[in-house]
C-alpha cells in the first residue's frame, strides 16, 4: 500500500486543474544548473533495518563535539545542558503543543511565553521581548525590516564583524524588499569606524557584540552617531551567555537587539533547530515582529495571560503584517527558559566567569606559541588567532591529533577576504584545563 494514495488519473486531473502538463513544470523557477539531471545513486526501497544501518553508518563518520577537545564557536557553542532541561521539554503538554491560538485554554504556554521575554528583556536591557524568532539570523532581518518602518528609510549599515551567515540572511530579504545594504569590509584587529558609514538616508546600523573575531567594544559612540542621523542601533550577539559578564546592549544605547539563544538550553544539533531572540525600546513595540504575550487579570481578577500586539500575516491583511515570522521556536525557547531559571542571575555570571577565565588562559597557552599572535585585546568565550600559512591545513592538522581546533575565518568569508590565515577559538565552561594544555601542544607540533 502506497502512502500517498493518488491514482494516475488524480494527478492528471491535479495537474489539468493549475494548468501544467509535468510535474517538472512546477520546478520552473528553479534555475537549471540547480536541478540534478538523473536520480541519486541510492536503493529505490530498503528494508528499514537496512535504512537504520546505512544511517548508522554515515553518522559514525562524524566526530561529536563531546568525544574530544572542541574548541568550534563562530555563532554556535557547546554548553553544558542541565539533565532537568530535557526532562522536562519532553513532557507531552510541552511537547506536543502548538501555536496558542486560543490562549484563554492554554495559560500554561503562554506563561511560559511570559517568563521567556522577561528574561530576555532582563539579558539584553530592553524594555520589552517578543517570544520568538526562528534563529539569532533571522531576527537579525526582521530587525533591519523593523528599522526601515520606523525611520521610513531603506538603507543598512552592516559591520563587516557581523557574522557572514548573517550578513547573507539580511541582503537576501533586503534585497526581495528594495532596500540597501551598505556592507562594510571586515576588520579582523577591530579597528572598524562604522559611524563613518552613516547618512542621511540610513535606517539602522547593524553591530555584533562581541563581533564575529571576538572582540568586544563599547557600543554607545556608534549608538550617538546612528541617533545624530536619525538611524536606529541594532545589536547582533551570538553568544548569549557573553551578557552574564558584559555591559547590555541596552546599557549602550541599542534600539534593537537580535540574538541567538542556543548557547542556553539548546545542544548544538548540527546546526538547529535554535531560537532567536529579539527586544525592543518600548515606543518600537507596535513595529515589533513575532508573537507578544503580556500579562492581564480576568473578569474575577485573577492573573492571567493574553497574546497582544499580534499585527503578523495570520492576523490580519498580509501587506499591513509587521512580521511573515508564522510560528515561533515555542521548545526552544522553553529549554532556554529552564536553563536560565536554574542558573539565576548568580548562575549565570559564574557561568560567564568560567567561561572567560577558560578561554583567556586558552589565550594565554597559544600566544606563548613562537608562531602565534592573538590578534584581541578584548574578548569574551573567543578570540581570533593567527597562523603561519592556511588556516586549513593547521586545522587539517590539528584534527589529525584529535583536536577540534575552531573555524577558520575564510570559510565564513571566503577564500582572497584577506583572512586566511585566521582562526576563531572558542572556549567554553566545558574545556578542561586537559583539553586547553592537548590544544596547545598539538598546535605547537602542527606548527
Amino acid at each position: 500500500m502506497r502512502y500517498l494514495p493518488l491514482t494516475d488519473a488524480d494527478r492528471r486531473e491535479m495537474r489539468a486543474k493549475i494548468g501544467i502538463k509535468s510535474i517538472d513544470d512546477l520546478f520552473a523557477g528553479v534555475p537549471k544548473d540547480k536541478l540534478l539531471s538523473e536520480l541519486p545513486n541510492l536503493p529505490r526501497a530498503q528494508s528499514e533495518m537496512e535504512v537504520e544501518r546505512a544511517l548508522s553508518t554515515m553518522a559514525a563518520r562524524n566526530t561529536p563535539a563531546g568525544s574530544v577537545p572542541f574548541f568550534v564557536g563562530a555563532g554556535a557553542y557547546k554548553h553544558h545542558v542541565p539533565a532537568t532541561v530535557d526532562h522536562l521539554i519532553q513532557r507531552s503538554e510541552f511537547l506536543t503543543s502548538y501555536t496558542p491560538y486560543q490562549p484563554e485554554i492554554t495559560q500554561g504556554t503562554l506563561q511560559v511565553l511570559f517568563e521567556f521575554q522577561t528574561q530576555v528583556a532582563r539579558l539584553t536591557g530592553m524594555d520589552v521581548a517578543n517570544a520568538s524568532m526562528y534563529d539569532g539570523s533571522t531576527g537579525a532581518a526582521e530587525a533591519v525590516l523593523m528599522a526601515h518602518r520606523i525611520t521610513r528609510r531603506k538603507k543598512a549599515v552592516i559591520s563587516g564583524n557581523l557574522h557572514p551567515h548573517y550578513a547573507d540572511v539580511i541582503k537576501t530579504l533586503s534585497h526581495h524588499g528594495s532596500a540597501e545594504v551598505a556592507a562594510q569590509p571586515a576588520a579582523p584587529l577591530g579597528d572598524e569606524d562604522i559611524a563613518k558609514a552613516i547618512d542621511a538616508g540610513t535606517s539602522c546600523v547593524v553591530v555584533q557584540y562581541p563581533d564575529v573575531f571576538g572582540h568586544v567594544r563599547d557600543l554607545q559612540p556608534i549608538a550617538d552617531a546612528a541617533h545624530m542621523a536619525g538611524a536606529l542601533l541594532i545589536v547582533v550577539v551570538t553568544e548569549i551567555v557573553a551578557l552574564g559578564a558584559l555591559r547590555s546592549p541596552g546599557e549602550m544605547g541599542a534600539d534593537i537587539v537580535a540574538a541567538e539563544g542556543q548557547s542556553i538550553g539548546n545542544g548544538l544539533n548540527f546546526g538547529g533547530p535554535y531560537v532567536g531572540l529579539f527586544a525592543t525600546r518600548d515606543k518600537f513595540v507596535r513595529q515589533m515582529p513575532g508573537r507578544l504575550c503580556g500579562e492581564t487579570v480576568d473578569a474575577e481578577g485573577r492573573r492571567g495571560f493574553v497574546l497582544t500586539l499580534s499585527t503578523r500575516e495570520q492576523h490580519i491583511r498580509r501587506e499591513k503584517a509587521t512580521s511573515n515570522i508564522c510560528t515561533n521556536s515555542g521548545l526552544c525557547a522553553l529549554a532556554f527558559t529552564i536553563h536560565m531559571t536554574l542558573l539565576g542571575e548568580a548562575g549565570l555570571r559564574r557561568l560567564a566567569a568560567l567561561n572567560h577565565a577558560h578561554a583567556c588562559d586558552l589565550a594565554d597557552r597559544l600566544a606563548k606559541i613562537k608562531s602565534v599572535t592573538v590578534l584581541n585585546d578584548a574578548f569574551f568565550n573567543e578570540f581570533t588567532i593567527r597562523v603561519p600559512g592556511d588556516a586549513q591545513a593547521v586545522l587539517d592538522k590539528l584534527a589529525d591529533r584529535n583536536i577540534l581546533g575552531g573555524v577558520r575565518a575564510s570559510r565564513l568569508y571566503g577564500s582572497g577576504a584577506g583572512v586566511d590565515d585566521l582562526i576563531l577559538v572558542a572556549s567554553t565552561e566545558c574545556n578542561t584545563e586537559a583539553d586547553r594544555v592537548a590544544y596547545a601542544n598539538a598546535l605547537k607540533e602542527a606548527l
